[in-house]
């Protein structure tokens, strides 16, 4: 009779267990008429997704260059560490995108010449299908936005040109100086364009209208970045222009460098700070 408790006991605890986790999908896709091509997305989905029929907010997590839409789940730890944070309280469930932009042209910007236009794709057909796909909230203050490196940069950009879409914005570790990787496409006057779209000079002048300005000042900003890493400066000057834009902020520098430990370390931080937004006070 005590075999029989303690193997029901443990069933019980093992079910519990598993109740707490999350699922991730490694690779899901989207059919994008604007890239003429299949993309391919990684998503988790928080522990009581599947039973339950609530929506839930949404983070869209970008990689960095070299890697994909597998790099958080590889390398970042998303389920462990998303499942972990949700679990203690610190984080609200949510649905987690992880999109790949690293397949034909690497980056998360329109090509100066319109040959290649992803963050429009990213705009009029991602975010429209992961909506349609998934129990997500639709609303602003229920979208977030993340990413490293060169996600970082794509972060911050993403946010500069569409502040009307996201609640939260945390770049960790940003490449903040987009615009040589593609500048050399197009006509001149593209270029151009291109420039001005991607420099935090040009967006944040003080030549921008008040308008523009007060809808940055809507999102919830967390920039943070190792004092040894190569982008520390950049980040530094991100921080400088925000200052001087009086748009609010926080802004962190710790130990650490351009390594996915300083990212997995950061993440739970991010899943609590973007959490704060999708909830009233």
């Amino acid at each position: 009779m005590k075999k029989h408790l303690l193997l029901l006991t443990l069933a019980v605890a093992t079910t519990a267990v598993f109740a707490q986790q999350g699922r991730v999908f490694e690779t899901r896709t989207v059919k994008s008429e604007i890239l003429k091509m299949e993309r391919r997305y990684a998503i988790y989905l928080p522990p009581d997704y599947d039973h339950t029929d609530r929506s839930y907010p949404v983070l869209y997590l970008l990689h960095g260059a070299g890697d994909d839409h597998t790099g958080w789940v590889q390398f970042g730890q998303v389920q462990h560490i998303a499942d972990k944070t949700i679990a203690e309280g610190n984080a609200a469930p949510m649905i987690i995108v992880m999109p790949d932009a690293n397949t034909k042209v690497r980056g998360y910007f329109n090509q100066p010449d319109g040959s290649f236009d992803y963050e429009r794709f990213f705009f009029d057909e991602l975010i429209p299908h992961i909506e349609k796909t998934y129990r997500v909230r639709s609303d602003r203050r229920y979208r977030a936005i993340a990413g490293l490196s060169m996600g970082g940069g794509g972060t911050i950009y993403y946010t500069l040109h569409h502040p009307e879409f996201f609640a939260a914005a945390a770049p960790l570790s940003a490449a903040t100086e987009n615009s040589k990787w593609t500048v050399r496409q197009g006509t001149t006057e593209q270029q151009t364009a291109y420039t001005r779209m991607h420099t935090l000079d040009s967006l944040l002048s003080q030549t921008a209208s008040d308008e523009y300005i007060n809808r940055i000042r809507q999102v919830r900003w967390y920039i943070s970045c190792g004092d040894d890493d190569f982008l520390s400066r950049h980040n530094s000057r991100l921080h400088i222009l925000f200052l001087d834009r009086q748009i609010p902020h926080q802004y962190r520098v710790k130990d650490g460098g351009h390594t996915w430990s300083y990212w997995r370390m950061e993440l739970p931080l991010v899943l609590e700070f973007i959490s704060k937004s999708f909830m009233q006070f």
